[in-house]
């Protein structure tokens, strides 16, 4: 099999947004809760820091050092602002030798961890607008998500009939982690809301819960392994809870989660569903969990060779390769060498729905798009 020749979406890929566009965009009395950037600590956890810290009482710099690390901070985020941008992203495509992009953010992923709803809700509203402003939707290869807000369920409708007309949009992200969980009535509006649109709903690995589980040695990859392990749970509420059997036109795209426990996850709650009788409890199923999932929830990866094997259990309709482009574990821009090794012994018609044709579906591009490479 010839990877040049198979149709190639990364389901993802982000961009890297300015530090400060929170900052400058907010109302003032919002300004000291806005994203900023994400810093590792040394006992294995990461905490979001908020625009103006190095501002602040005992943080060692004088005033000299102050304005420097100001101005360092500006010319870096006018290169992620240039960076964000059609010709940019069509580059990435050249080199890496795929056709199309999903797009999501960085830093953005952690407005799920602001506390104060008024401030949270705004800050999807800006980066809604933001990356709105710069890719647009003029671009055939270029899809992006929308964050919407997910304190309350009126806010969260009210960001959904916002920005689900706006061209170039190809899903609506909410946390891996709602609170209260997903499979609770009082979301049953904001499913419907998204339903209605056509549009999928995509959830990114460690949004929607604090990234510490461990400290101590071994903990940064063990909390890594933990933001992951969170996805199962996702899975097992929205199909146990009724969610996909009620709204069976809406798709679920867990982001950047692998797919090594699908297989798992599918056998274990049949397993369980059938033991304990749920078929008779509410919400009524009439399918076993398993069913739900092959159908309405897919997975992203980018080097899951276990994810691969287990597809005689999952199907391949739920598998979803990216690139995760820009971020290190990512595969650009040797993604073609990858791609040959962890499907190796795939047959060609399941390997370009894996590579390409399933994110083309529910993403929602044009077929166009697999004619040729960025010229």
């Amino acid at each position: 099999m010839n990877v040049a020749n198979l149709p190639k979406v990364s389901a993802d890929a982000h961009v890297n947004e300015p530090h400060d566009l929170w900052y400058t965009r907010l109302p003032e009395d919002m300004r000291d809760a806005a994203p900023h950037r994400i810093e590792a600590e040394g006992d294995g956890g990461w905490r979001l820091i908020v625009n103006g810290e190095v501002e602040q009482s005992g943080s060692g710099l004088t005033s000299a050092e102050t304005r420097a690390a100001k101005a360092a901070m500006t010319e870096e985020d006018l290169r992620r602002e240039a960076a964000a941008s059609v010709d940019i992203r069509l580059d990435m495509m050249r080199v890496d030798g795929i056709h199309a992009e999903m797009v999501y953010p960085t830093i953005g992923l952690y407005v799920y961890g602001i506390s104060e709803p008024r401030v949270g809700v705004a800050s999807c509203r800006v980066y809604n607008d933001w990356i709105h402003e710069k890719l647009g939707g003029d671009c055939p290869r270029i899809r992006w998500a929308a964050l919407i807000p997910a304190w309350d369920v009126e806010s969260a409708v009210a960001e959904v009939r916002r920005v689900a007309l706006w061209k170039g949009i190809g899903g609506l992200m909410l946390p891996l982690v709602g609170t209260p969980s997903w499979n609770q009535a009082q979301w049953e509006p904001l499913w419907s809301a998204i339903a209605e649109t056509g549009l999928p709903v995509v959830m990114h690995q460690g949004t929607g819960h604090s990234m510490i589980f461990f400290r101590g040695w071994g903990s940064p990859t063990a909390n890594l392994l933990a933001t992951q392990a969170q996805a199962p749970n996702t899975a097992a509420l929205l199909s146990c809870g009724g969610v996909f059997e009620r709204h069976r036109n809406l798709h679920v795209v867990l982001v950047e989660v692998n797919a090594g426990w699908l297989p798992w996850t599918m056998t274990t709650l049949d397993d369980y569903f059938v033991a304990h009788g749920a078929r008779e409890r509410k919400p009524y199923l009439p399918e076993l969990p398993s069913h739900y999932l092959r159908r309405q929830l897919h997975a992203t990866f980018q080097t899951d060779p276990i994810g691969i094997a287990g597809r005689d259990v999952t199907g391949v309709e739920c598998l979803m390769w990216g690139n995760d482009y820009p971020h290190q574990e990512g595969t650009y821009p040797h993604s073609h060498a990858v791609l040959e090794r962890i499907l190796a012994g795939v047959d060609e018609d399941e390997a370009g729905q894996i590579t390409g044709l399933n994110a083309l579906r529910v993403f929602g591009f044009d077929a166009g798009v697999l004619a040729s490479l960025p010229s």
